[in-house]
């Protein structure tokens, strides 16, 4: 049995309005993704995408993207992602561009990059809070972003291996 190899485009979308993000769907990314690459790619990057690409994870509050493609071609997936401008669903188009923040091996990689991400984040919101009440809200959304549980898994996963550099599916 052969297994296949995956790599997992951690994204961001980064619109003007954060209201219109509660309009997006997986299936709204997906479509658009396929649209992009078949822009940028031609037929060859259609076939491709249409193998091995899925969106695993939307988080519309945040506007959190995961991509998982192939590992042979994630790299033709990450330079389509320039070519998106707007999403469009339920009628209405949202301006938006996706920032790629993470590639990584599996989905466990990915959300240790978006805790520490996410922690970063807070950190660079916490100079810009005008109010003490905003920066107690702030400094309890640090608490709670802990790394504690994530240290944890990797001293259970000593030996694994995150990152699929060997040899590549036939």
């Amino acid at each position: 049995m052969v297994r296949f190899k995956s790599r997992y485009l951690l994204c961001e979308v980064c619109v003007p309005d954060r209201s219109s993000l509660q309009l997006l769907e997986d299936r709204t990314i997906y479509n658009t993704l396929r649209a992009a690459v078949n822009r940028a790619h031609g037929d060859y990057g259609s076939a491709l995408f249409n193998i091995g690409v899925i969106v695993k994870y939307l988080n519309a509050h945040t506007g959190v993207v995961l991509i998982r493609s192939r590992k042979k071609h994630y790299r033709l997936i990450w330079s389509a992602l320039s070519f998106i401008t707007c999403l469009e669903n339920r009628g209405q188009k949202v301006q938006c561009f996706l920032n790629c923040l993470h590639v990584g091996g599996t989905i466990r990689t990915c959300q240790k990059f978006l805790v520490k991400y996410n922690r970063q984040q807070l950190h660079r919101m916490l100079p810009d809070c005008k109010t003490d009440a905003e920066k107690q809200e702030v400094r309890r959304a640090i608490l709670s972003c802990s790394l504690s549980n994530v240290r944890e898994e990797e001293a259970d996963e000593d030996g694994s291996d995150d990152d699929d550099d060997g040899d590549e599916e036939t």
